[in-house]
């Protein structure tokens, strides 16, 4: 019997989620959750841009979960914005003992590194409704976690394994994050919220740490460094508007998994708005973002990863592809694994139907 799954939100994540889903042969799509009015009633289909499901797009998604047939909800919907209303989503998800799957929750990435106030709550749940929940995506998600882990099987002698994502943010479809979340065109007397080191370790120190976990080497103690620059002039970025001359207009961090006092395993980005911002700070090889997994040993190993989707152009829409793809092809491995908050390291290699 197939697994009926409903994803809910149907933005940059969510069109190929839905798309997968729908490829799946384990899975059949059984609702589909909106927020913008325009798209209630719609066909999955219409949505996603492939031929018509039969499913209609409702913007009721938590009444889909009453209906007491759904095994697993894909949640898409974004959490950046909207924090208290996504943990209501999820926690609506969980206690009705269905498993989520999710690019959304930044916090569930790895149990160890659950802020304190929110893990007995969400495995008190899970263990009361026989629910699991994993999040994953691409960064943070498969490029900064698994894959690592994956290329050091062919290096020896490893001293460090360094993640990056080098990207051009004038590529991404949410502006409102663009500007507000990572602070793009703000003021450079404004620290985003992104960059706040609470923020970054919310977020990449679980990748360097089950990183180490996985390698059989844990990681010690983590430690945050931050570079901005600023605009050197006004730009306009389409889709997006005007960006002044002296906001922000790049940069630079890295998170850094720390043994025996050296950094061994590092997340870093380097991100721009503007292509010519921070002209000393590296480039991707072609093009304008990928990410790369490089582990310096013996061979000094780089492996650079560039995605395209024929539903979403752009590097962009190849990255959220495989984000989506990679939790929606998990479902059959989370449903079978026991109830709780999941990290890659609970789940076995991914495979298909």
């Amino acid at each position: 019997m197939r697994q009926r799954v409903v994803v809910w939100g149907t933005g940059n994540a969510g069109r190929p989620a839905l798309r997968a889903v729908r490829a799946h042969p384990g899975l059949e799509l059984a609702g589909v959750g909106v927020s913008n009015p325009a798209k209630e009633g719609q066909d999955a289909g219409t949505i996603a841009g492939v031929a018509p499901t039969g499913v209609l797009a409702t913007r009721d998604a938590r009444a889909l979960l009453a209906r007491g047939d759904i095994d697993t909800v894909v949640y898409t919907a974004s959490a950046d914005t909207r924090p208290r209303e996504a943990c209501g989503d999820l926690f609506a998800c969980l206690e009705a003992g269905v498993d989520v799957v999710s690019t959304s929750f930044y916090p569930l990435l790895y149990p160890p590194t659950i802020p304190a106030e929110l893990r007995p709550l969400v495995e008190d749940t899970c263990a009361r409704s026989g629910s699991s929940v994993f999040v994953s995506g691409i960064d943070p998600g498969w490029v900064m976690d698994m894959l690592p882990i994956v290329l050091a099987g062919m290096v020896a002698d490893i001293r460090e394994v360094r993640c990056q994502e080098v990207f051009n943010y004038g590529l991404y479809d949410a502006p409102d994050i663009v500007r507000n979340v990572i602070g793009f065109g703000r003021p450079m007397d404004e620290l985003p919220r992104m960059l706040e080191e609470a923020s970054l370790r919310m977020v990449w120190e679980p990748m360097v740490r089950i990183i180490g976990e996985g390698l059989g080497a844990p990681v010690e103690s983590v430690e945050v460094r931050v570079e901005r620059r600023a605009l050197e002039k006004d730009i306009e970025v389409p889709g997006m508007g005007h960006f002044a001359a002296g906001t922000q207009g790049a940069f630079r961090f890295e998170v850094r998994g720390l043994r025996g006092g050296e950094a061994r395993y590092v997340v870093e980005h380097i991100t721009r708005i503007a292509d010519d911002c921070a002209r000393d700070w590296p480039y991707p090889p072609e093009g304008r973002g990928c990410h790369r997994v490089g582990s310096s040993g013996s061979p000094v190993l780089h492996v650079t990863v560039h995605g395209e989707d024929a539903h979403e152009p752009g590097p962009a829409g190849g990255g959220n592809a495989s984000a989506a793809n990679r939790i929606v092809n998990l479902i059959p491995a989370v449903f079978a694994a026991a109830s709780g908050v999941l990290s890659p390291l609970d789940l076995p290699p991914l495979k298909r139907g």
